[in-house]
């Protein structure tokens, strides 16, 4: 599977790969997330459910751990598991709505979810590079790959 790569020299860059990435949806998608601290998970995550219709406020799921939104009759989650510890700790928020094939859910930090979590269509790492930033976007199921076919 091919994959992408993205120079994000400022954060306005970060917000027009999100929109660039609701643009090319054509249904539902699980999108992983990865990045050290800071490197702008959240920002592309804003301005994707953003550009998909949400219209209100987009708030970090840092202590929630998951938001949940309607984006253009398709629900959608956001989810940051930044602060779990095992993935056991997931039970408890029934992430069962997350497998639905029509919704966007976007995870930050997923690596803490391992298990518990739908797998990803799509990964987007993002990295330093320099005083911007770069994103590298991994297909990882059909659907993924045809979402980067229609970025190109």
């Amino acid at each position: 599977m091919t994959e992408q790569q993205w120079a994000l020299p400022d954060e306005a860059a970060t917000h027009a790969l999100g929109v660039r990435v609701a643009e090319a949806l054509d249904g539902g998608l699980v999108v992983y997330l990865r990045g050290e601290l800071g490197a702008g998970k959240t920002s592309f995550a804003r301005a994707l459910l953003t550009a998909l219709g949400v219209g209100e406020r987009i708030k970090s799921p840092t202590y929630s751990l998951v938001e949940g939104y309607q984006a253009m009759q398709r629900p959608a989650w956001h989810l940051d598991l930044y602060r779990i510890a095992d993935p056991g700790e997931l039970e408890w928020l029934g992430l069962d709505a997350l497998s639905d094939p029509a919704a966007v859910v976007l995870v930050e930090w997923p690596e803490r979810g391992q298990g518990a979590l739908p797998a990803a269509d799509l990964e987007l790492n993002l990295g330093y590079d320099g005083l911007g930033r770069q994103a590298r976007l991994q297909p990882k199921t059909p659907r993924g790959e045809r979402l980067l076919a229609r970025l190109r």
